[in-house]
């Protein structure tokens, strides 16, 4: 039986690398793929940057209205697996639909990104809500603070100082610079005591 996984960790921790892996280790054994992020991730058009250097075209960018169960049946049901970069930003909806994926067309449906957004919270990613609650598996993916420590919050710096307020998709406003980091407890609350 296919299975939806949630692979999440914080800013930095691999998520993006480990979804070319695993495509790469399939189509290595002559499989194919379907890669697909939302296009609410706008720093990259179309294709998915890792921050070593490896990158791919994606097969599918979809906004909030894609119906992934009707596209992937019509459009990608000969594939042995579908890879999803930014899951956080999917819907509800959509999270159920690669479910249907995994259930009706018998594909693994596996999963990557944010658990939580920059003011510590799962509510501002509906997707990641949903992931947490019907993924089949779920997986941390770990990186480290600047101090040594497991981070595992989202911090939003602008202008180089915290922000913990504001909309939940910020990428580039073209006015500040917009920077987010992984951190460790302890230091998202030093930099909010700080401000």
């Amino acid at each position: 039986m296919a299975k939806l996984y949630f692979r999440y960790g914080a800013m930095g921790c691999g998520k993006t690398m480990q979804l070319l892996q695993v495509a790469f280790n399939y189509e290595e054994r002559g499989h194919k793929v379907c890669v697909i992020k939302p296009a609410t991730d706008t720093k990259n058009g179309t294709k998915l940057l890792t921050r070593i250097g490896p990158e791919r075209e994606t097969d599918l960018c979809f906004d909030k209205t894609t119906d992934l169960y009707k596209e992937i049946s019509k459009n990608y049901k000969n594939v042995s697996c579908v890879l999803v970069d930014e899951a956080q930003f999917l819907t509800k909806e959509q999270v159920d639909e690669l479910m249907a994926v995994t259930i009706k067309l018998n594909i693994p449906v596996m999963c990557y990104g944010l658990r939580l957004n920059f003011r510590r919270e799962d509510g501002g990613f509906e997707g990641a809500t949903r992931l947490l609650q019907i993924a089949h598996e779920i997986e941390e993916l770990k990186t480290i603070c600047k101090c040594g420590k497991k981070a595992t919050y989202n911090a939003r710096f602008i202008d180089g100082r915290l922000v913990a307020d504001g909309p939940d998709i910020l990428i580039d406003d073209g006015k500040s610079e917009i920077e987010y980091r992984a951190i460790c407890p302890a230091c998202y609350e030093k930099y909010l005591e700080e401000k």
